[in-house]
């Protein structure tokens, strides 16, 4: 799921670099855009001009980018960390503590001897 993630991330982007480099300035006509007047222009996104269609393109462009770097967030953040380099070096070299002998002292009996009578 995440290499689709990504995959879908990257052709977005892609997308959204190239579709706002189409876009013209505000100050430059549409018909100055595509060589000529405007009848090029109305003809190829309709009356309302190239602004309305490339926007509102941009603008579902720019929600599948977020969406899917939303998505890319909850997947690492799901996913289990994994120890730091000092962690594992402790776990791996720590020997098990047993407690000192006391020098002079009779070695442990498991079981307690009974008591005369």
């Amino acid at each position: 799921m995440r290499d689709i993630l990504i995959a879908v991330l990257i052709v977005d982007s892609l997308s959204l670099i190239g579709l706002i480099l189409l876009q013209r300035g505000k100050g430059a006509e549409a018909g100055a855009a595509f060589g000529g007047g405007g009848g090029a222009s109305d003809t190829l996104f309709g009356s309302g001009g190239s602004a309305t269609f490339l926007s509102r393109l941009t603008a579902a462009l720019a929600i599948v980018f977020f969406l899917t770097t939303m998505g890319l967030a909850y997947y690492s953040a799901k996913r289990e960390a994994p120890k730091s380099a000092v962690e594992s070096v402790v776990e791996q070299t720590a020997p098990k503590k047993e407690a000192p002998a006391v020098p002079g002292s009779a070695p442990q009996q498991e079981k307690v001897p009974d008591v005369p009578k």
